[in-house]
């Protein structure tokens, strides 16, 4: 096992110095080894160095410019700074390097969401899902896309799927308990309803959803 793999091994176990110290000496070692400079962007970005961490992807990639991890990495703190279409960018350049899991698409698909674009992130939850069928969040995306390209019934099957993985999931939930109400649901809505606030107390959309589904009960 090189310092490499070890260093995986100490992240895993969360011993963070440890694994920067190997890295440090499989960077000593081999100054040409993209792999290092990864992982120890990896535990920057993780740590909430994100401009060094940066630092380290570009490193990665003038030595290998197909380090797709590296496209992945710096994806990451894009989107986290809410820069949505460099993030993009990023990972459309990690999946032109290789890179083709759920979680590339999974992250693609929140930058078209986050910018509105809802059928192009359509097509990447739809695609996460295709790589990982146990991806809950792809599918709770994937079913608010959905829901916003009218496609409700369909959009409360995958919804339903969601409370199904994670009963805890409070906006999954609620948004199951609009679709039910769309369809003239109420009692169904209802406890859609009951349940977000059960996980979510102060989760304020269901609560006003459930005073307006018991409003049209009584109606």
């Amino acid at each position: 096992m090189d310092e490499n793999e070890q260093a995986v091994k100490a992240i895993a176990e969360g011993e963070l110095e440890k694994a920067l110290e190997l890295l440090n000496q499989a960077i000593e070692k081999n100054p040409d080894d993209a792999t290092a400079y990864i992982n120890f962007g990896n535990i920057l970005a993780e740590a909430g160095e994100p401009e060094r961490a940066l630092s380290f992807y570009d490193r990665a990639l003038k030595i290998d410019p197909q380090a797709a991890a590296a496209y992945y990495g710096a994806g990451n703190i894009s989107y986290n700074a809410e820069e949505y279409d460099k993030a993009r960018q990023m990972y459309q350049n990690a999946h032109k390097a290789g890179l083709d899991d759920a979680s590339l698409h999974y992250m693609t698909g929140l930058t078209y969401y986050q910018t509105e674009e809802v059928p192009h992130a359509l097509a990447c939850f739809q695609r996460a899902l295709e790589c990982d069928e146990t991806d809950t969040e792809a599918r709770f995306y994937y079913g608010m896309c959905l829901a916003q390209t009218e496609q409700v019934e369909e959009a409360a099957v995958e919804l339903g799927r969601v409370v199904k993985e994670d009963e805890t999931h409070a906006d999954a939930w609620y948004n199951l308990g609009v679709a039910r109400l769309m369809n003239d649901e109420v009692d169904s809505a209802i406890t859609c309803f009951d349940k977000a606030v059960e996980a979510q107390p102060d989760h304020m959309l269901a609560l006003n959803g459930r005073e307006q589904a018991e409003n049209l009960r009584e109606e």
